[in-house]
């Protein structure tokens, strides 16, 4: 894996623990910088999360596309009514928060998305260029088996 796939990781892993701190203050009902758009979608989606951080671990396609689609699903919707909001009402520090969390919500699991599309070592075990032509060259095997035959040295 690459720097950006281990940074992109990291930072989904972070905003996660982010989005739970943020429902666990809405359901105690304290004041914080975000809020949540619904809470009991919001703890769903965090458990759904989960299955797919661990899946994303292993480099899995499908992982990737559903944290991706359920994020985009969430936070796009959240996305739309807070725009609309800011429109209609104006500018405040918890609709600010709150637009930049969820815009954050949506840029991650798209370039998670896009990161395992696009990497081409997302297998474990792929091909190795620099060493499938000696271990794959049954040729060279072959003309080994040869010379080891035919160079047997006796005491």
């Amino acid at each position: 894996m690459s720097l950006f796939s281990y940074l992109i990781t990291i930072f989904s892993v972070v905003f996660w623990f982010f989005r739970a701190i943020v429902c666990l203050m809405a359901s105690m009902q304290f004041e914080f910088i975000c809020q949540p758009t619904n809470l009991n979608v919001e703890i769903a989606l965090l458990f759904a999360t989960i299955p797919c951080m661990f899946l994303i671990f292993k480099r899995n396609l499908i992982g990737a596309t559903i944290y991706f689609g359920i994020y985009g699903a969430y936070f796009g919707t959240a996305l739309y009514n807070v725009i609309m909001e800011i429109q209609a009402t104006g500018v405040t520090l918890t609709e600010t928060a709150n637009l930049v969390a969820i815009c954050i919500g949506v840029i991650i699991p798209l370039l998670t998305f896009l990161d395992i599309l696009i990497n081409k070592n997302r297998r474990k075990f792929g091909a190795d260029k620099k060493t499938d032509w000696f271990y794959k060259n049954e040729k060279y095997e072959r003309e080994y088996d040869k010379r080891a035959d035919r160079n047997q040295y006796r005491l």
